[in-house]
């Protein structure tokens, strides 16, 4: 085919040449046996400005014709799609990926500048099997969790749409089910994903797509480590039956020393070091999966939070609820008031005085709390010990047990020695 670059011939020696292009899966299609069309020096990268050979095809029926943008220099120093531009590992943005990976990549605009780091560029790719990003990307270590949340696992071909018909729009197109641009109501002109630059997002700035991706990243859920230190236990949830301890221990022993593994209907592991823990809650949240089992992970709690929590549900030291005593009142009724002004004298009464009115406890000593009712103290007579009153005539509230009866238990009542 013939080119139409006019008198841009400069620097020809660095041309690109290519038999295929570098594309992601979703570019490319479904179908196994696509056809292409490739043309040699056909346009321009609109990154670079270098003619390099250019590929047209159709990834599928009811789909628009895509071709590539960039060259094969400029998507291997940033390992992205030559259509898309996406990242060819996460199929994210490049602003999102270099956010989770730390990188800044300064990629120059100048013309100058750029034809220079361009050609170092290719002689670093040239050198290296070609394959694998170059640059700073190719320099980080390891991969992100941010990064593996938001990744797309699998192909998105609804991206592969035609474009929608404009004739349709203006109510004008005659081709009906045969026209093979969309009639669909377009999104809304000022939604910011109508507003997308192939240079804003090869460069990482300003890029809509990627600033939504960062915003639903913020909101995700993560597990904080908590403040007290001395905490290095895991919480491991929805075990099942499967799940053995065996398989626990092979998958977090990979973090550190282990001390203990505590299983129940879920599962406790203790590690010697907190940076243990710590590393093992970072690799292991929202991603453990053990046997086809997806599995909770959270931290422990300590000893002083979980003793405080329990005493207020009222659960024991072995995690068993204490069941209130039947006729017992939830709750102790605060101490009768008494009247400073005239205070009672309980031994200096009349000898006359009917016992019925002599069964008064003693206040007790000040910081001592009140008994309940129904166990205070004897009831003393000036002539010796009272037996309790008939059931009959016991106050509403009070509570008599037969052991407390000193009749029935073979007291006598009498005079004291």
């Amino acid at each position: 085919m013939a080119t139409s670059l006019g008198a841009n011939t400069y620097n020809r020696q660095h041309w690109e040449d290519a038999d295929f292009p570098i594309l992601c899966q979703t570019c490319l299609g479904a179908n196994p046996y696509i056809r292409m069309t490739k043309e040699k020096y056909g346009k321009e990268c609109k990154i670079c400005i270098r003619p390099f050979t250019t590929f047209r095809w159709c990834p599928g029926t009811r789909m628009r014709f895509k071709k590539t943008e960039v060259c094969q220099t400029c998507s291997k120093m940033k390992n992205v799609c030559q259509t898309c531009l996406l990242d060819l590992e996460y199929g994210l943005p490049i602003q999102v990926r270099d956010t989770g990976l730390n990188v800044k990549d300064h990629v120059p605009k100048s013309d100058v500048n750029k034809e220079y780091y361009t050609q170092n560029m290719e002689r670093e790719i040239g050198s290296s099997d070609g394959t694998g990003p170059v640059g700073l990307l190719g320099k980080v270590p390891s991969s992100s969790d941010m990064l593996l949340k938001l990744a797309r696992t699998t192909p998105y071909y609804k991206r592969n749409r035609p474009h929608i018909c404009s004739f349709w729009l203006k109510g004008e197109c005659k081709r009906g089910e045969e026209c093979p641009y969309r009639h669909e109501k377009p999104t809304d002109p000022d939604d910011p994903l109508a507003d997308q630059n192939i240079k804003d997002r090869y460069y990482g700035i300003n890029d809509p797509v990627a600033d939504k991706l960062l915003k639903r990243a913020s909101t995700m859920p993560r597990l904080d480590p908590p403040e007290d230190k001395t905490i290095s236990t895991l919480f491991i949830g929805g075990l099942g039956d499967t799940v053995t301890d065996a398989d626990l221990k092979n998958h977090f022993y990979q973090f550190g020393e282990i001390r203990t593994v505590q299983r129940h209907q879920c599962a406790f592991i203790q590690f010697a070091t907190r940076q243990a823990a710590e590393s093992a809650a970072e690799k292991s949240f929202n991603k453990l999966i053990i046997n086809g089992r997806r599995l909770t992970v959270e931290w422990g709690r300590s000893q002083a939070a979980r003793g405080k929590e329990a005493i207020k549900e009222g659960v024991s030291e072995m995690d068993t609820r204490l069941d209130p005593v039947p006729g017992l009142p939830g709750a102790l009724p605060p101490p009768p008031a008494l009247d400073e002004e005239t205070p009672t004298n309980y031994f200096n009464l009349d000898p006359g005085t009917s016992p019925a009115i002599l069964n008064i406890a003693l206040p007790p000593p000040p910081g001592i709390n009140p008994p309940p009712p129904g166990f205070g103290p004897p009831m003393f007579h000036h002539m010796g010990p009272m037996a309790p009153p008939p059931m009959g005539l016991r106050p509403p509230g009070h509570i008599h047990y037969p052991s407390q009866d000193p009749q029935r238990m073979g007291a006598h009542a009498g005079h004291g020695d």
